[in-house]
């Protein structure tokens, strides 16, 4: 069976995800597009030589309804013959566009592919696809009449793991903190690609990043999903979750270049990474978020591995309930869970997260000599992916 290694990664700066943002100018195929040319350019394979494109994108509607990786891969200057394909584990879709492109080289169906994820929420917002319709249907519905919206699960786990407002509010000022300590270091530009706009404009750096966040001022922010039905429905949840302790939507892209260990020896490209285990689950759909937990535990007894043998947990920060139950399961250390800053600073481009938490935690584990890195997220429905991802 063939090995498989990364040798690079590249994504977008993560742009604030409505009109004004940054990178709202840019159609998100165009995104994407430089992204992946910026990958070609980075690592000089010859784009020829692709043979598959992975995209992971969650709203596939109007500008992302056409196989966006196809398009991208077009504008970017690729051959017409390398074909691509678009998937959607919802949040997880980026890095599930990644465990396939492993797994198709380990199955020997290509020598050299690309796996990504491209999400414009100022163009394409969150559930413009699904409008009023009931997306669970009458039979799950019937098995599951509890089911809810994310942030109504948000509110279910901080209640299930006693988290009071401070904790998830003290949890998003360190985000910040550590994702302003990371751009500071020079941590998050060594994966940025350059992103120019329609009018010349060159976007070089995340703006979603509040390094003057404070517990004070985010305790002055309402609770995002206590309106008076939801109330009614949950009497007993204390809101606590609000727009400042949840995930930013944000525009982004992301872009890994998967090879077979044999041809990047032959192109003499030095692999960064490889994929050790990785691992996908369902879980409970009405507490939706808990499943990194199950995941983590099933990746680490694939890998032979417990988490003393993880030097950095990349735990995609959807809301900060998330990171904090998982932490209250495992008790990891919490100065290497997120180092550089999550989703709640760095923003969570849906189809794209996977990709930018894998160059948070390859640049992490380089910056301090690490081995080997966890990542996982969860996503809508109670699943949840997770890697292990060893640096070579």
């Amino acid at each position: 069976m063939p090995n498989a290694v990364l040798v690079d990664v590249v994504r977008s700066p993560m742009g604030k995800g409505k009109a004004s943002g940054s990178l709202a100018s840019v159609h998100p195929v165009e995104l994407l597009a430089q992204t992946l040319r910026a990958l070609i350019d980075r690592t000089g394979v010859d784009p020829a030589a692709v043979e598959d494109v992975i995209i992971g994108c969650v709203t596939q509607v109007r500008e992302q309804a056409a196989t966006p990786g196809r398009y991208a891969s077009l504008s970017a200057g690729f051959p017409v013959h390398v074909p691509a394909t678009t998937i959607d584990r919802r949040c997880g879709s980026g890095q599930q566009a990644l465990a396939f492109a492993v797994q198709g080289v380990m199955a020997g169906a290509y020598d050299i592919a690309i796996a990504g994820g491209v999400e414009s929420m100022s163009r394409i917002p969150i559930g413009s696809n699904r409008g009023d319709a009931d997306t669970f249907g009458p039979g799950a519905w019937a098995r599951f009449p509890g089911m809810v919206n994310q942030g109504v699960s948000a509110e279910l786990v901080a209640d299930k793991y006693a988290l009071s407002r401070t904790m998830l509010d003290e949890l998003s000022v360190e985000s910040h903190a550590r994702a302003q300590r990371a751009k500071e270091a020079g941590l998050l530009g060594r994966s940025i690609a350059p992103i120019t706009r329609p009018d010349g404009v060159v976007v070089e750096a995340d703006e979603t990043i509040r390094p003057g966040t404070t517990v004070e001022t985010l305790a002055a922010l309402a609770p995002a999903f206590g309106s008076e039905a939801n109330r009614t429905a949950h009497p007993n949840i204390d809101w606590k979750i609000t727009a400042g302790n949840s995930s930013q939507v944000t525009d982004g892209a992301g872009a890994v270049l998967v090879m077979s260990e044999e041809r990047a020896a032959e192109l003499n490209m030095r692999p960064i990474a490889r994929i050790a285990a990785s691992s996908v689950v369902g879980d409970d759909p009405v507490l939706m978020l808990t499943g990194v937990i199950p995941a983590t535990q099933k990746v680490l007894d694939r890998a032979k591995m417990t988490l003393d043998d993880i030097d950095h947990v990349e735990l995609n920060e959807a809301f900060a309930s998330v990171p904090l139950a998982w932490q209250a399961e495992f008790g990891y250390d919490s100065a290497r869970l997120n180092p550089l800053g999550g989703a709640i600073a760095l923003g969570h481009p849906l189809g794209a997260s996977g990709i930018r938490l894998l160059s948070s935690l390859l640049t992490g584990l380089e910056s301090v000599g690490g081995r080997y890195g966890l990542l996982t997220m969860c996503e809508s429905g109670g699943m949840a992916n997770a890697m292990v991802v060893e640096r070579l």
